[in-house]
């Protein structure tokens, strides 16, 4: 999958279409952890949603991991 440059609009990011560079930092900034570049290329692999470019909706990528933890939840019968 290329990483390719995100189509930013005037004045900041574009959250439908983030590079995987750019989709670790925003996530890193505001979720209070820190987020590889190499942690969202194996989300990749394992199934997340990424545009045709190689970029990545930070809504579908979010929803995406919402059902992973759901899907954790369930096979360890309600507990993380």
């Amino acid at each position: 999958m290329s990483d390719a440059r995100d189509d930013t609009p005037a004045g900041g990011l574009n959250p439908n279409a983030l590079s995987v560079a750019n989709a670790a930092r925003l996530l890193s900034r505001v979720g209070g952890e820190r987020v590889t570049e190499e942690m969202i290329r194996a989300d990749l692999a394992a199934g997340a949603p990424a545009n045709a470019d190689g970029t990545i909706n930070l809504v579908h990528y979010a929803a995406w991991l919402v059902r992973q933890a759901g899907d954790r939840r369930l096979e360890t019968g309600g507990e993380e």
